[in-house]
């Protein structure tokens, strides 16, 4: 979503390496610039305003530090900046309650039901929490259906709403049915418009009376940009929202939405949906999002995706054999699967600090997921035998392979070469003491 936005900032903060000192000329300059980017991203103008003045207040005031050169210091004061117009740390869920009970707000289409899939997931992977959820969508075709199918791909309670009822009838039923089954948490989709009206706000209204939930969040779309302050203007009026999620994130938005928001409504985004897929949701962190955004990486990030999927055990072993280089191409084959779970390697570069262009340069080839889907089909062509110890393939196994992956024979040598090659580099990273890093899996 910030890619572009990413690029423009970096170019723009570029142009005072190269100056002696920071001035109000240069710095006016580079402002300029980033204002104007600001704006093109669908930014509210009043949050554009008001951040360009910050950094400019703190560019020429006495914060500035005097032992490092003028790009890094606008950069250090840009990243502080970003952060506390992202709300600077990321804000929990209330969860005290027995049931907690968290309302899914919005308007129709911007993805409530589907979210409401990705929370539950979310709050049992993190929480360990017992799961119930259903809907008061009575208007919308299909709509109880959708969330009922959802639940039963991954495996929630699902109180089945009547939709002859009135929404305030089914929500006092799954109330008495939450509690007879032990719910933990109740999530409930809410019923949404194409714009806003009298009509929904007083059923949210009416409904909030009822159950008292602990969490409003309000569910809106990254695509909507500056639009987005007016929309949770309007439900934070009217119904005090706790929090936002935000979806399409991996689509084709400006950034606007994100930035405008918090600055602009007092609202934090809690959650943002990176996908299709109910895995596909992540903590808004606004640090980790600030250093994205001025390519410094999102390390903690990617640390805490490979706890999801390797264990401290598996890491251990993994690491012991790379030291000894003894590291097969069985062993390979295991740790590409384990990237493919954390979103490929195009996802895990983007996370690395300064891969910003790196990743603009290899997704123009095409690569590194197709390349590593070439090479997987190589692999499974192989027996378990020559996974082992890849030293047997002479040139008649070399050519079963490549003809039974779908490859060339010079795609098998390119791969092995390049393999002998990671092996020997990875054991003397690890030898050189790199090795203490894998502390950092360590749940």
């Amino acid at each position: 979503m910030f890619q572009n936005l990413s690029e423009k900032f970096l170019s723009s903060i570029k142009k005072l390496k190269g100056e002696a000192r920071i001035s109000e000329s240069n710095i006016e300059d580079a402002l300029k610039e980033i204002r104007f980017h600001l704006l093109e991203a669908d930014v509210n103008f009043k949050v554009v305003k008001t951040f360009t003045q910050r950094v400019k207040q703190k560019a020429l005031g006495a914060e500035v530090l005097s032992n490092i050169n003028p790009g890094q210091q606008f950069t250090k004061i840009i990243h502080e900046e970003l952060k506390q117009l992202l709300g600077e740390k990321e804000t929990p869920l209330n969860l005290k309650a027995d049931p907690s009970i968290i309302f899914m707000v919005g308007l129709q289409g911007v993805g409530k039901t589907t979210s409401t899939a990705k929370l539950a997931l979310h709050l049992r992977q993190k929480f360990k929490k017992k799961i119930g959820m259903f809907s008061v969508d009575v208007y919308r075709p299909a709509a109880i259906k959708q969330l009922q199918i959802l639940a039963k791909q991954n495996n929630f309670l699902f109180f089945d709403s009547d939709q002859t009822k009135k929404p305030k009838e089914i929500l006092q039923s799954a109330q008495k049915w939450a509690k007879e089954n032990d719910i933990e948490v109740l999530l409930v989709d809410t019923a949404g418009r194409l714009q806003i009206d009298d009509g929904l706000m007083n059923e949210l209204k009416e409904l909030k009376k009822i159950a008292s939930p602990q969490e409003i969040l309000l569910v809106v779309d990254a695509m909507l940009g500056q639009e987005s302050v007016t929309v949770a203007e309007a439900f934070h009026k009217d119904l005090s929202i706790s929090g936002l999620i935000m979806t399409k994130v991996d689509g084709d938005a400006k950034g606007g939405a994100a930035l405008s928001i918090r600055e602009a409504v007092g609202l934090p985004i809690k959650f943002l949906g990176v996908g299709e897929k109910s895995s596909d949701f992540e903590v808004f962190y606004p640090d980790r999002l600030a250093s994205r955004i001025l390519d410094m990486g999102d390390v903690l990030s990617l640390v805490e995706k490979a706890q999801d999927i390797i264990s401290e055990k598996d890491a251990m072993i993994s690491a012991k054999k790379m030291s000894k280089n003894q590291w097969s191409i069985d062993d390979f084959l295991g740790q590409m699967k384990m990237m493919k779970k954390m979103g490929g390697m195009g996802s895990i570069l983007k996370m690395l600090p300064g891969s910003g262009q790196l990743t603009k340069q290899i997704s123009k080839m095409n690569a590194p997921d197709k390349e590593m889907k070439k090479i997987e089909a190589i692999i499974q062509s192989m027996t378990p035998k020559e996974r082992r110890n890849h030293k047997i393939l002479n040139a008649s196994r070399r050519l079963r392979i490549a003809q039974g992956s779908g490859t060339e024979v010079r795609d098998l040598n390119r791969f092995l070469k390049q393999f002998e090659q990671s092996k020997k580099m990875m054991s003397q990273i690890m030898k050189g003491g790199m090795g203490s890093m894998m502390s950092m899996f360590k749940k």
